[in-house]
């Protein structure tokens, strides 16, 4: 395409029409079919197309908002927008707006961000901070952005994350202390940069013990609904595990639930360790164990390194990495 902005042209070529149509449909005007004029506002939605005249008049605007991008309000996410909003209160002049990818059950469409973006940037968002994104590549894409838990290879933006590796290794070196040899995992999100690095953690903890991953890992990705599956297996092994890691809180009460629906007693029988430390987490029944990030911190510094982009900024860190802490708490013990 031309340009940094799609032009007519851009929209005319993607949707097989002439720039007259195209100027017809976004005018109004009769003398466009049906299915074309369909096809066009698709094309426009898509592109995030804004007419010469409206991006005249926008280039020069700040609207003093800044985006949240969410796939869904789940407990991570709402942790770490609490900490932006917090965030924002340092930053002059600007307001949060969210938007979630979530419609119903159904888990939103890759690169919906993308997309999204397009239509936001420069006409109701300054930028944006983005968590835990689907793929977000896109050459038209010109709008300051941060990721937090970011896509596997999202070199492009600045970031910020937590050292998931690390807190990983935590849990493993926990469960080992008790005294656990078979510790499943269970993982996440495939997509995401954490769930590889905390598989990668867990695989390097577990080699460094002298213990076999062989038949212990599954993969979920990071909600209940997509724990359960791989929580049943692991539970059903012929020789099932002592101990389950999970990569995420939500993923780890999953697998607590189903352990009690089998008649198993979290810890006596089947230790469970989690990741992120939502709030659920130590309200159980049995407080959950879990590798805790700082998730408000997290959101606190992702919109420091968004108001410096703002500001024509280069921000401190690049790619943020903090800290991960083990809680240890109800849910593991030596095995019986």
């Amino acid at each position: 395409m031309s340009s940094s902005r799609p032009t007519i042209r851009d929209v005319a070529d993607r949707a097989g029409v002439s720039v007259a149509t195209i100027s017809k449909v976004m005018n109004g005007r009769d003398g466009v079919a049906e299915d074309t004029r369909q096809r066009v506002k698709n094309v426009v939605d898509e592109l995030g197309y804004v007419s010469r005249i409206g991006a005249q008049s926008l280039r020069a605007m700040r609207t003093g908002v800044i985006g949240v991008l969410v796939s869904g309000f789940e407990p991570y996410a709402t942790e770490v927008l609490k900490g932006v909003a917090q965030g924002a209160l340092h930053v002059p002049a600007v307001e949060i707006m969210a938007w979630s990818g979530t419609v119903g059950d159904a888990p939103p469409p890759t690169g919906w961000e993308s997309r999204l973006l397009l239509r936001l940037g420069g006409s109701l968002i300054d930028g944006a901070i983005v968590i835990a994104p689907s793929l977000i590549d896109d050459p038209l894409l010109d709008l300051p952005l941060v990721m937090v838990d970011p896509h596997q290879g999202g070199e492009r933006y600045p970031s910020v994350r937590v050292d998931d590796r690390d807190g990983a290794r935590q849990a493993v070196d926990h469960l080992v202390e008790l005294g656990h040899r078979r510790i499943g995992y269970l993982g996440g999100r495939a997509d995401l940069e954490s769930a590889r690095e905390r598989r990668a953690g867990y695989r390097e903890a577990m080699s460094a013990h002298g213990l076999s991953t062989d038949g212990l890992m599954t993969e979920g990705d990071y909600t209940w609904n997509g724990a359960v599956g791989p929580a049943t297996r692991l539970l059903h092994l012929p020789e099932r595990p002592t101990a389950i890691f999970a990569s995420n809180d939500m993923s780890a009460l999953c697998v607590i639930e189903i352990a009690h629906a089998m008649g198993l007693e979290v810890p006596r029988d089947l230790s469970v360790i989690g990741f992120d430390d939502i709030p659920d987490a130590n309200r159980a029944a049995h407080p959950l164990t879990t590798v805790a990030q700082p998730l408000t911190e997290i959101g606190v510094q992702a919109i420091a390194m968004l108001s410096d982009l703002l500001r024509g900024r280069t921000p401190e860190h690049q790619h943020l990495r903090l800290e991960a802490h083990l809680r240890t708490r109800g849910t593991t013990a030596a095995p019986a």
